[in-house]
């Protein structure tokens, strides 16, 4: 179901919300302040100026502009397996032999690399598994009852798509290879059911025979564009009281009563307390307040065509390959892979057109011309578990390193990060998600 991104009647802020005078009414400074205008500092603003409190997010773009605005659409509940535990390192060689497959690493880029990769190798241990599956499914459960809630209250539940997931297996061998995942997701209620022949079909006419099997994940969600998704719910936040200021935070300075945000024009703002939610840029802040956090940059690519490119019916996972094919409102996108080569290399758009080639091969009839290439930052950690959690600097929390699942936890990390910003026992444990667990 696809809808437009207005907001409706349903939108008003839940009648228990009503806010007090904030410092920022008594020309005291903020009450909150927020770093990072994606979906993830969007939700923490919009759960926060629900609960009444006053919010001001700072972006150096805009709100929703970057790499929330690019994404694959997906609300992917059920994605509980850690990134360290589906495989990807038995297939570390064989797809950093493609420069264009779905991993690849700029060799330049490699030396400062590796201790990440020693951290992913580790997270990857079978005495890991449990809680990191654990932790995620947890986190999932409660990123589906947010975002449900959210989109209700926010009157966006149109752009939600229900549609299911289709993945995809190119032999019998790659099919058996991800049983062990799905007897994974299993144990925590994630339904799904393995399809072949004509049920294949039915659910993608015009697959390639390529294809023997696949599995069909019906509470697979997606969104008609996250772009106008996100700006529908901060459209929502502003009528809540939130606001937005287009500056670049520089430096952070931090007290027992506050901290100060120097901005790149020289001036300062003050704020009672504050939320690090600037995604691949995070950790370059927390470094200076004391917090060394191992992030990095899983560069997206994907290409956007006409909606008339092919005829999509739910969005496709082409494992063996690292894309998706999703179907927007506002396109057909293609994209995914992976790119661990920082933030600062310009993008290689040759990853793009790789994957529109194999989405060619994939799909016989599908229409390449006219598309919109694309780049984002997913900014990523070893054990594929974002921080949140409160850093050694007083007043300060984080909320980052969500990799490719910032859309999905969004909602569930805004609830998080208001609890503990309002002093409220959270819904799950935060142990595993501690910036100090590194």
């Amino acid at each position: 179901m696809q809808g437009n991104a207005k907001p409706t009647e349903e939108g008003r802020r839940p009648s228990s919300a009503r806010r007090a005078p904030s410092p920022r009414d008594r020309g005291e400074g903020e009450d909150i302040a927020i770093i990072g205008g994606g979906i993830i500092g969007i939700c923490a603003a919009t759960l926060l100026a629900e609960a009444g409190r006053s919010v001001t997010i700072f972006d150096r773009t805009g709100i929703c502009e970057e790499t929330s605005s690019g994404n694959a659409a997906a609300f992917a509940f059920s994605d509980v397996l850690p990134l360290a535990h589906k495989g990807m390192i038995r297939q570390l060689p064989r797809w950093l032999a493609d420069p264009l497959g779905p991993l690849a690493i700029p060799p330049a880029y490699l030396p400062k690399l590796l201790p990440w990769l020693f951290r992913f190798w580790r997270a990857g241990a079978a005495r890991h598994f449990e809680a990191s599956l654990a932790a995620q499914a947890g986190m999932m459960k409660l990123a589906e009852a947010e975002w449900m809630g959210l989109l209700d209250h926010s009157g966006t539940r149109p752009m939600l798509r229900e549609d299911g997931s289709l993945e995809l297996y190119e032999s019998e061998a790659e099919f058996r290879a991800s049983l062990s995942g799905w007897r994974a997701r299993e144990r925590f209620g994630i339904g799904f059911r393995h399809v072949e022949g004509e049920g294949m079909a039915a659910l993608q006419p015009g697959l390639s025979p390529r294809f023997v099997k696949g599995t069909f994940v019906p509470g697979w969600k997606t969104v008609a564009d996250p772009k106008l998704l996100g700006k529908a719910i901060w459209a929502y936040a502003e009528r809540l009281g939130a606001r937005f200021e287009h500056a670049r935070v520089e430096r952070i300075g931090t007290g027992t009563n506050g901290v100060t945000l120097m901005l790149a024009d020289g001036t300062a703002r003050k704020a009672k307390q504050l939320v690090i939610a600037a995604g691949a840029w995070s950790h370059l802040l927390a470094k200076d307040l004391g917090d060394r956090i191992p992030l990095e940059t899983e560069r997206g690519y994907n290409t956007t065509l006409p909606v008339s490119a092919f005829d999509v019916k739910r969005q496709l996972i082409f494992s063996g390959h690292g894309f998706v094919i999703t179907p927007l409102e506002t396109g057909l996108r293609v994209g995914g892979a992976v790119e661990l080569g920082g933030i600062e290399r310009a993008p290689n758009f040759a990853r793009s057109k790789a994957m529109l080639e194999k989405a060619k091969r994939f799909l016989p009839g599908l229409d390449p011309s006219g598309g919109r290439e694309w780049m984002g930052f997913r900014p990523s950690l070893p054990d594929s578990l974002p921080v949140i959690g409160r850093a050694r600097a007083p007043n300060i929390v984080y909320a980052f390193g969500h990799g490719h699942l910032g859309l999905t936890q969004a909602a569930a990390t805004g609830r998080l990060i208001r609890d503990l910003l309002l002093g409220q026992a959270p819904p799950l444990d935060l142990t595993p998600f501690r910036p100090q667990r590194f």
